[in-house]
């Protein structure tokens, strides 16, 4: 009788609020979760592209790929570290693509990130155009991919593309998304994979790996030559790289449960 009486107190003590409870969470209003989002995903974006596209349009020979690949590196851990916990810090429509196929978004918020990403691609640009000089806007084509010409090799191109946005994809997925192998080291992680996919594809295809960042300077310089590579090449490498953890995340789940029923 004692035990059951104990038993009973715990159970109505859990049950009973206290002074030291905190009070529950006050549920998100529309503001918190739609507009805030995809504010900081319209800032993220401008400012990465921003930073990115100034890199490439000051960037001097001597420096080769090293000085775009450290700045763009750089400045999507800062970005990513700073936003991870307002919009989840996606900057790219691959990414959010991704990330909503393998369970880490609601569907309603994909259309309104994708866009916010697209603004801020160009907001970026312009700020971009803004600060440089005229001529050295000029011959960097704005900052867009003015290194795709008709004598290149786009299957090359449109190849890299896809693998090397399917890696940082992928570890976007596995670093914030798959809550097995999450890591606080994620923008890091994503920081690194970007510097050193450009350090790699640089002179390949641009190593663009996002639409937002290639749409920005075609918008504002009007260059549009192979500008598809850059949607047709990242989307795919997103589309792969989602495709690849869900199957590996089932793979896993069920190899844990087998494993579980045997030592049972």
């Amino acid at each position: 009788m004692a035990d059951k009486k104990m038993e009973m107190g715990e159970v109505g003590a859990s049950l009973m609020p206290s002074e030291s409870t905190p009070a529950p969470a006050r549920p998100p209003n529309k503001f918190e979760k739609l507009f805030q989002p995809c504010l900081a995903e319209v800032v993220g974006t401008t400012f990465f592209v921003f930073i990115g596209c100034v890199s490439v349009i000051e960037n001097v020979e001597s420096a080769g790929r090293l000085q775009p690949a450290l700045v763009h590196g750089l400045a999507v851990a800062v970005m990513v570290a700073c936003m991870a916990e307002i919009s989840g810090s996606h900057f790219n429509p691959p990414f959010t693509l991704a990330i909503y196929l393998c369970g880490g978004m609601e569907m309603n918020m994909v259309a309104p990130y994708i866009a916010s990403q697209l603004v801020g691609g160009v907001l970026g640009a312009a700020m971009a155009k803004m600060m440089t000089s005229r001529e050295n806007f000029a011959k960097a084509h704005g900052a867009a991919f003015a290194l795709l010409q008709p004598g290149s090799e786009i299957g090359g191109a449109v190849f890299g593309e896809v693998a090397m946005t399917c890696l940082v994809t992928m570890v976007v997925l596995l670093g914030a998304v798959n809550t097995k192998t999450r890591s606080p080291l994620v923008p890091f992680m994503v920081g690194c994979t970007v510097v050193i996919n450009i350090l790699a594809g640089g002179d390949v295809s641009g190593t663009c790996l996002n639409p937002a960042r290639a749409f920005g300077p075609a918008i504002v310089s009007n260059y549009w030559g192979y500008h598809w590579v850059y949607w047709v090449g990242p989307t795919t490498g997103g589309l792969i790289a989602a495709a690849l953890v869900r199957n590996s995340t089932v793979t896993l789940q069920k190899l844990y449960s087998n494993s579980t029923v045997t030592l049972q």
